[in-house]
Parts: structure tokens; C-alpha cells; sequence
């Protein structure tokens, strides 16, 4: 059986990962009648590292019921964070604790018989996260450059309170530019959109339109990680995404998809691998009681851009390729089926037109009879960049806050312009390919109104 390593940074991250690990435990239970910890399990929790500069949310972890989870050596803290500041997380503690990492790293693959790839969960507003995660990162191209690296990334919204997250969002970017296989972007804006609108359904007063009392959203009750917190809905939304990704690594399936596949197949270009998740139903996320959807509108929703953990419309952008991940009991013409249906609409690039690949793990989300994630390597993931960017050259334009960034030992100036040409080079990349759009791609043909 091939195994992934889940590797958690920072405060989000650690938050992320300990719901992923909640709603996993769940699905096996559910499963697993007879509450066996079996192999798939097993080998999962023993692959996973948990590294935070702060020790709240690793400590909750470890008082919790998930402590009897993890190992403590597969922990890593210190006490003081780092301050919401790219240079602190990269330079500072990366170099501290470089070799402890990397132990705990090698620790975590002798685990595996058949290492598959690495999963790394950050966000890229503060100071750990962004810079001691993609510290992480590069460490896993030295150390075990064949095995590929998928990462989720969580950006923060332009009212983020910490406002130095332009700088660290900028320069986390180069890393993952330079470093990841696989990049899987996901706004915070979209998560507060998206629990919003499933707060307001619930809120209605249409029958069914429920949240049910002991469900994801609401995570407290029946969960493994204690009462709701603040940001428990948003990062549900986060878990479901790692839950359907790596269900074909847990469980059995007719087209299980090797997850180092995802890279082969829908990265064309090694620096355009950022990845466009959407999923469906979203109400998986919250239970919330709502007739369930057939399965052909499900791969309708999955391009609808309410549906996208980016705001973004991938209709009116440019494909390069695209993932289906289907759970539950769907066949293989399912999948041909829909794909044949959408494809008029979906603006392929000219070489690329069969761009697809598929997966079916038989096995639902709890709850549910399908589920169906798409990631979508596709140019819509371009204006995020550029607002990014936008606000990054707002701050720097006026050097604010940038003696915080130089007084780091290892901290230069020129790694702030490096970043940005960085970026805009793959803004300028994604551009490119958007111009052939309007020459290669005519308008799929319409069917017309017999009169």
C-alpha cells in the first residue's frame, strides 16, 4: 500500500491538520464497524509532522482525544512564533532547527513502504507558516527530491489583520514557485464566502434547509477535537478538500488515482502547477440537510465558480488540464459521460483538449452517496496573483515595516524585488497562455431553437 507524509506548519496549518485527522478518524469508523485501526489508517497517522514556532495549537492537540494519535516525535515547537514575519520563520528558525526537522522528516518516511508523495498544510499571511513552511519545503526537494511534494496553501483575504501578510505572501510565493510539484491555492475569502452562504440556507426557514445538530460544520458535538473554534467551519472546507484527495491512498476503489499522477498529469509547465480546487457538494462540509444532488448536476456545480475555494470563474479562463476525484458508487462511463457534456464549455488549450484525469474511490463521504473534488490547472488563478501583488507593491513602494525584515540575520533587500519579479513573471506566463485563448478556442457551437 503506498503512503503520503502529511507535514503541518504553523498555526493554521496545525488547525487545518487537526481537523483533516478528526474527519479521517470518522470515515474509518464508519467504515470500519468494528472500530479496528486498520493498516491504511495506521500507516496514515504514523506519516505525519507537526511543526509550529508557538505551542497552543500542537498542546491542544497533544490534551486532546487526538493525542492518542500522535507521537511526540513527530513534534516540533518552540514558544515564542515569529511574529508575523517571513524572515524570522525561513531564516531564523529554519536554520535553528534545520536538522531537527530533517530527523523528524526521515523518521516519518521509514514509516512508509511505498512513499508516494508529501503533503505540506501552511498559510501564507503570517510568519511560520509562509516562512518556516516553505523552508520545509525546499528541505524536501534536498532530502528526498523524487518524492513529490503537494501543497496547500491558504492566502489570506485583503482585510487580513496581519499587515505585514503581502510581504510574507509575496515571498512564501517564490518558494513555492520554485519548489512545490503541486500547488493547491485556497482564499480565505472563499472559505468565509462559502460558510456564509451555508449559514444563510440554514438560516432560510425553507424546510430541510437545516444544518444537522451533529455535523462537520458545527464541529464540536461528535468530534474528536473538542468544542467549536472560531475557524473550525473554514478549515472543514480545508480537511474535506485532503480527505477526498487522499481517499484513494485509504480506501479501495475501481480507478484509484495515484496521487504523484496529479503532477504528471496536469502540470504541463513545471512553474504552472498551481491547482484550482473545487468541490461538491459543499454541503458535505456542513451536513446540511438539503435533497441530495444528482450525480450529473454534481460535475455541473464542480465548474460553477461558487464552487471554487478560489474566487474565481474557471469557464471564462483557459484549461491546461484537469483532475475529476469521484467518491462513492459511480462507474467509469459516469465519468466519460460527464465529461463528454461539459467539455463544449470548458476552453481548453489546443494540445491539450484531452487534458482529463480521473478517479473513482467507491468508498462516500460520511453522509453522502458522491462526492467529487476537481482540480483545475487553469489561467483564472491569475487575478489572485496580481491582486496579490497589487497589494504587496502598495507596502513596498513605502519600505513600511521593512527594518523588521533586514535586521534578520541572513535577510537581504533583494530578496523582496526577487519575489516580486517571480511573481510577475508567472503572471506573465499565465497572460501568455490567456491571449491564445481567443485564437485557438471559437466559441463551442450552440444548439439552436427549432421554431
Amino acid at each position: 500500500m503506498t503512503q503520503s507524509v502529511v507535514v503541518q506548519v504553523g498555526q493554521c496549518g496545525n488547525q487545518v491538520g487537526c481537523r483533516f485527522w478528526d474527519l479521517a478518524l470518522r470515515e474509518h469508523a464508519h467504515v470500519n464497524k468494528k472500530g479496528l485501526y486498520d493498516e491504511a489508517l495506521s500507516s496514515f497517522f504514523r506519516n505525519a509532522v507537526l511543526v509550529d514556532m508557538e505551542e497552543g495549537v500542537v498542546n491542544e492537540i497533544l490534551q486532546g482525544p487526538l493525542r492518542e494519535v500522535f507521537d511526540s516525535t513527530q513534534l516540533l515547537t518552540d514558544v515564542s512564533g515569529s511574529g508575523n514575519n517571513w524572515a524570522v520563520g525561513h531564516m531564523t528558525y529554519g536554520s535553528a532547527y534545520r536538522e531537527q526537522i530533517v530527523d523528524k522528516l526521515r523518521k516519518a518516511v521509514e514509516h512508509c513502504d511505498c512513499l508516494q508523495c508529501f503533503f505540506l498544510i501552511h498559510s501564507m499571511g503570517g510568519g511560520t507558516g509562509s516562512g518556516l513552511g516553505t523552508r520545509v519545503l525546499s528541505l524536501l526537494e534536498e532530502e528526498f527530491p523524487e518524492v513529490c511534494r503537494i501543497v496547500t496553501s491558504i492566502y489570506p483575504s485583503a482585510e487580513d489583520d496581519v499587515i505585514t501578510s503581502p510581504y510574507n505572501s509575496v515571498l512564501a510565493m517564490r518558494e513555492l514557485t520554485e519548489h512545490a510539484d503541486c500547488v493547491l491555492p485556497i482564499e480565505n475569502q472563499s472559505l468565509v464566502d462559502i460558510v456564509d452562504k451555508i449559514k444563510r440556507m440554514s438560516h432560510s426557514g425553507k424546510p430541510g434547509l437545516v444544518i444537522k445538530r451533529d455535523s462537520t460544520i458545527i464541529s464540536g458535538q461528535g468530534g474528536l477535537s473538542g468544542a467549536e473554534k472560531p475557524f473550525d467551519a473554514m478549515n472543514n472546507i480545508v480537511a474535506n478538500l485532503l480527505l477526498n484527495i487522499t481517499s484513494s491512498a485509504r480506501f479501495e476503489g475501481s480507478l484509484n488515482m495515484d496521487l504523484n499522477e496529479i503532477a504528471m498529469n496536469l502540470v504541463p509547465f513545471p512553474r504552472l502547477h498551481y491547482l484550482v480546487p473545487s468541490l461538491t457538494p459543499l454541503y458535505t462540509l456542513a451536513d446540511v440537510s438539503v435533497p441530495t444532488r444528482r450525480l450529473d448536476q454534481m460535475f455541473s456545480d464542480a465548474f460553477s465558480k461558487d464552487h471554487q475555494l478560489i474566487r474565481a470563474d474557471p469557464k471564462h479562463s483557459l484549461y491546461l488540464a484537469c483532475a475529476l476525484m469521484v467518491r462513492g458508487n459511480a462507474q467509469v462511463s459516469d465519468l466519460r459521460r460527464n465529461i463528454e457534456r461539459l467539455k463544449p464549455s470548458l476552453p481548453f488549450v489546443s494540445w491539450n483538449q484531452e487534458g482529463w484525469k480521473t478517479g473513482l474511490c467507491s468508498v462516500p463521504p460520511v453522509g453522502h452517496s458522491h462526492s467529487l473534488l476537481a482540480l483545475a490547472n487553469n489561467t483564472c488563478v491569475k487575478p489572485t496573483f496580481m491582486e496579490l501583488r497589487d497589494r504587496f507593491t502598495k507596502l513596498y513602494r513605502k519600505k513600511a515595516h521593512l527594518h523588521h525584515y533586514l535586521q534578520v540575520e541572513g535577510m537581504e533587500q533583494s530578496f523582496f524585488s526577487e519575489a516580486t519579479n517571480s511573481l510577475s513573471s508567472l503572471i506573465e506566463e499565465y497572460h501568455h497562455l490567456d491571449a491564445t485563448k481567443g485564437r485557438l478556442m471559437p466559441d463551442a457551437p450552440r444548439l439552436s431553437i427549432a421554431r
